[in-house]
């Protein structure tokens, strides 16, 4: 999914406005919450307000303020040997210029990223993997592309050579961002049974400019710190803080 959109001021004013700063990408734990009221019972953590992990022990949760928003937040959780979840880090987030749609109803080009929760087949990247990495790393080369070409047989994968019924102008070259992709996490988003039409290439990688293309981006201590971090079978949630699109819903 091309990553390079141009920012929306208004967008990024009123959000930093609501949410303040929320730059820190690395892996410590977040301020705590403030003690409950006497009476009251703190609310469980977020990953456990969850429909479902899919079984993960590190999770990522991408939120955003509603369907309409282009900024938001990723924070990481691990679960720990006695079944509590543990924020280990957080960082701001930016989606879509089209804000985000649920995944299943998503449709290609229109620049929205999709909710749902997805895992994280493998990394990559323009730049070598960050020390300590654990996922599959894929260094990008010249010949890499990604296919988002509906009338191929390698539709939303990872081709080197460019297979030669994918087309180029409807595909990515992955070595022409070489600022996004520096470090890169694929989603698992229509990748094991490809809906033509659905989208292809929704990534989690670093900043460009502005707005995404479809993806999530972070800055890019945040990507490297992320890489060092996750496992196999680390998983990312994506939704809304409420609605229909709650990231609480998957």
């Amino acid at each position: 999914m091309r990553p390079a959109l141009r920012l929306r001021a208004t967008t990024a004013l009123s959000l930093a406005l609501l949410l303040g700063p929320l730059t820190t990408p690395v892996l410590t734990s977040p301020r705590a919450p403030a003690a409950p009221r006497a009476g009251t019972s703190a609310p469980p953590p977020l990953p456990a307000r969850l429909a479902g992990t899919g079984g993960a022990r590190r999770l990522l949760v991408a939120t955003a303020p509603g369907t309409r928003a282009t900024r938001g937040t990723l924070t990481w959780w691990e679960r720990d040997a006695d079944g509590g979840w543990r924020a280990r880090g957080r960082a701001a987030a930016r989606f879509g210029a089209g804000g985000l749609v649920e995944g299943t109803r998503r449709e290609q080009g229109t620049n929205t990223t999709p909710t749902g929760l997805f895992g994280l087949p493998f990394a990559f990247g323009t730049e070598p993997a960050p020390a300590g990495t654990r996922l599959p790393y894929r260094p990008v080369t010249p010949r890499s592309w990604w296919c988002e070409d509906n009338a191929s047989r390698v539709y939303n994968r990872w081709s080197e050579p460019r297979a030669a019924d994918c087309r180029a102008e409807e595909s990515e070259r992955l070595a022409d961002y070489p600022v996004q992709y520096a470090h890169a996490l694929v989603t698992d988003f229509n990748y094991a049974r490809p809906v033509r039409g659905r989208g292809a290439g929704i990534f989690l990688h670093v900043n460009g400019k502005g707005d995404t293309a479809g993806c999530v981006s972070v800055p890019a201590p945040a990507m490297r710190a992320l890489l060092r971090w996750a496992r196999p079978g680390a998983r990312l949630a994506i939704g809304t803080e409420t609605g229909r699109t709650a990231v609480t819903r998957y």
